[in-house]
């Protein structure tokens, strides 16, 4: 298991209160749809353990991981909602995800025969979700072999096909083509729930919306919906914000990334700090050491897109190249001293540098950088 640096001044602060806010916006918007909190990739980078909690005791209903390793480690932390595997696991994973009482996602003929093949083996009730492709292409079962996969599944008395569902691809965008696109999904998807329904086969739980879906679209929030991004408080687009908005509701970020000055020195006009010697100092200046690097999830590319810390209630750009270990900041001629505090992402004062700040200086994504954080950056759970 990978070390976390908690004798090391650079940590995360993961704050309850605000995990809490964000569920119960999005509960307030889906109304009696139940909300299936994702929690994969270490909870978005914010810490699968803490978030899980955290979502749960804020009123979701169930979560959801991607792959077997994720859900078994939430069970030895003592959750026992429900938890829903995202995609179709390898044969000789499944014993081990029904052992731990994980839902099960099938998306092909294969995957339905291994996982019927494993619960008959060890007995006993398994659920078991239906992943239907309507045009992400990526995992699922296209509409015209539906069925002869569900024939695999309701015909053992070990499964149990408690769900349906798709994944949009295009849900966040704004375009006349995207929305055309995300409603083709929908369309699609209720074909085959109506053809399943002819069949006398009605999961009862039915879910298409992600955070965007569930934003943008409410015929797609159904009996559930899987929010990941904006549980974290972010949206996938600035666009989305609209519903929200004319309901009075926020979403507040979780995570703030911090960290202490290590080191102070006074360079002279010229100076080059850190690897490669990329840009002099034109006049001279405080530059101070933090103890955050690239190897803890502060991209290398923010040095060249102008990247700012905060330190005292004040922004500061980098100094040099971004190492594995460490930043420098160029401080001018303010005052900063040993252990004052760092803010990277978070609030200080009256400003504020956002996950959405360095994904667009970094021509990325917030889900990049929230899931790029790196493992050895304690999580410490915050009011």
């Amino acid at each position: 298991m990978p070390v976390e640096g908690v004798r090391r001044p650079a940590w995360a602060e993961i704050s309850a209160s605000a995990i809490a806010h964000n569920v119960r916006a999005v509960k307030t918007l889906l109304g009696d749809t139940l909300l299936c909190a994702v929690v994969k990739a270490n909870g978005y980078g914010h810490g699968a353990q803490l978030t899980a909690k955290a979502v749960l005791a804020g009123g979701a209903d169930s979560l959801a991981v991607a792959i077997v390793d994720e859900g078994i480690e939430l069970r030895g932390s003592g959750v026992s909602a429900p938890i829903l595997l995202l995609a179709e696991i390898p044969p000789d994973t499944i014993l081990d995800a029904l052992t731990h009482s994980l839902t099960l996602t099938v998306g092909s003929l294969e995957g339905a025969t291994a996982a019927v093949s494993a619960a008959e083996k060890l007995g006993g009730i398994h659920r078991v979700h239906l992943k239907i492709d309507t045009g992400m292409h990526r995992m699922g079962v296209d509409p015209s072999s539906v069925d002869e996969v569900v024939d695999v599944l309701v015909a053992s008395n070990t499964i149990d096909l408690e769900g349906v569902y798709t994944h949009f691809s295009v849900a966040d965008g704004s375009s006349g083509e995207d929305r055309a696109f995300t409603r083709g999904q929908i369309e699609l998807f209720d074909d085959v729930l109506d053809h399943l329904k002819r069949r006398g086969v009605a999961p009862r739980v039915v879910h298409l919306a992600n955070s965007a879906g569930a934003l943008a679209y409410p015929d797609a929030r159904r009996t559930m919906a899987r929010v990941g991004l904006a549980l974290y408080g972010y949206l996938p687009e600035g666009w989305l914000s609209g519903e929200l908005e004319a309901r009075g509701l926020t979403l507040e970020p979780a995570l703030s990334l911090h960290a202490q000055v290590v080191a102070v020195r006074r360079l002279a006009a010229g100076e080059r700090p850190s690897y490669g010697r990329r840009r002099a100092l034109e006049r001279s200046a405080t530059v101070v050491t933090v103890p955050f690097g690239y190897a803890d999830g502060y991209p290398r590319r923010l040095f060249d897109a102008g990247a700012e810390v905060l330190i005292n209630e004040k922004r500061y750009p980098l100094a040099g190249t971004v190492t594995m270990d460490q930043l420098v900041i160029d401080c001018g001629d303010d005052d900063v001293a040993l252990g004052d505090d760092v803010v990277l992402l978070g609030r200080q004062g009256g400003e504020g540098i956002t996950g959405e700040e360095w994904a667009r200086r970094g021509e990325t994504i917030t889900w990049e950088i929230l899931c790029g954080i790196g493992a050895r950056v304690p999580r410490v759970l915050v009011a």
